[in-house]
């Protein structure tokens, strides 16, 4: 009951209480003590405002490092996606390049024939056997292909057919130590057999010594023999190799195919017959094409 009387007592003194404050604060008997409690409390008021500022940095930051990431991500999506299409561009125009030159040979020589110009090819595999320098290309009997039939490049002589399957073929490649193909200069007119060396450059044997041939003469088939057809670029003369106690001179011959970077191909199916040879030399003995 004693409680209960003293409530309203109480409640008059802080009414009372705020009352008189309110009139010290409006004449300004309350600012000393105003002055003396901020400066107690600027301290912690400085503190406290000073980690809100830093917490919301850090919360700003967060959020910030959180966009750049996504941001980076997506950056470096983007530059993947534009790498594998520079990539794609590349290899289509380096494509295009290598297909416009057996385009440019076929054109240039319209007597050969393609098979219509569906007979370009991409070597699949190289030959195993350590003893054969062979290629397999993508086209076979299904496609008309027989055994014989050169294989060329725009940049010259490849070898020819070997082996026919149903949908491939195997290429006996022009420096493999079966392979032997009538040839001749082209500034000498000098005639010879090409044949193939075991991990050595080709030999051009059979030249008679009373002509003269140099480094760097160009070397090309004779059509001698009709397995291949007159004029087909083989390769450059790199060394002459001449002996006055032998009845032949020989040359080593650098092929200007880069068999290691073969990828397309030409197979010609069909050629006119050589025309008469030069009477100013006898040719060479025809090499007959190994099984």
């Amino acid at each position: 009951m004693k409680t209960l009387r003293l409530r309203p007592l109480i409640l008059i003194l802080i009414v009372t209480g705020a009352f008189v404050f309110m009139i010290l604060d409006t004449v300004g008997f309350l600012q000393p003590l105003q002055n003396v409690i901020h400066t107690a409390f600027k301290p912690v008021i400085t503190a406290f405002d000073d980690g809100r500022r830093s917490l919301s940095d850090m919360v700003s930051t967060i959020q910030d490092l959180r966009t750049l990431r996504e941001r980076n991500i997506e950056l470096q999506n983007r530059v993947d996606r534009l790498t594998v299409e520079n990539l794609q561009l590349a290899e289509a125009l380096n494509e295009n390049k290598r297909l416009r030159g057996l385009l440019n040979f076929a054109t240039t020589n319209p007597r050969y024939d393609y098979r219509g110009g569906q007979i370009i090819a991409r070597p699949l595999t190289s030959g195993l056997s350590p003893f054969l320098d062979t290629l397999e290309i993508d086209l076979g009997a299904e496609h008309g292909l027989s055994e014989g039939m050169p294989v060329v490049t725009d940049r010259g002589l490849v070898g020819r057919i070997r082996t026919v399957y149903p949908r491939s073929s195997e290429v006996l490649l022009l420096t493999d130590t079966s392979s032997s193909i009538n040839v001749m200069t082209q500034a000498s007119r000098a005639f010879g057999v090409l044949h193939g060396r075991s991990e050595q450059l080709p030999l051009m044997d059979f030249i008679p010594q009373d002509i003269e041939i140099a480094v760097g003469d160009i070397v090309m088939t004779s059509g001698l023999g009709g397995n291949f057809p007159k004029g087909l670029v083989v390769g450059q003369i790199t060394e002459v190799i001449r002996n006055d106690n032998q009845m032949f001179q020989q040359a080593v011959v650098q092929p200007t195919v880069n068999f290691s970077r073969l990828e397309l191909v030409l197979v010609i199916t069909t050629f006119p017959p050589t025309e008469a040879t030069e009477p100013s030399q006898p040719p060479p003995p025809t090499p007959t094409p190994q099984p």
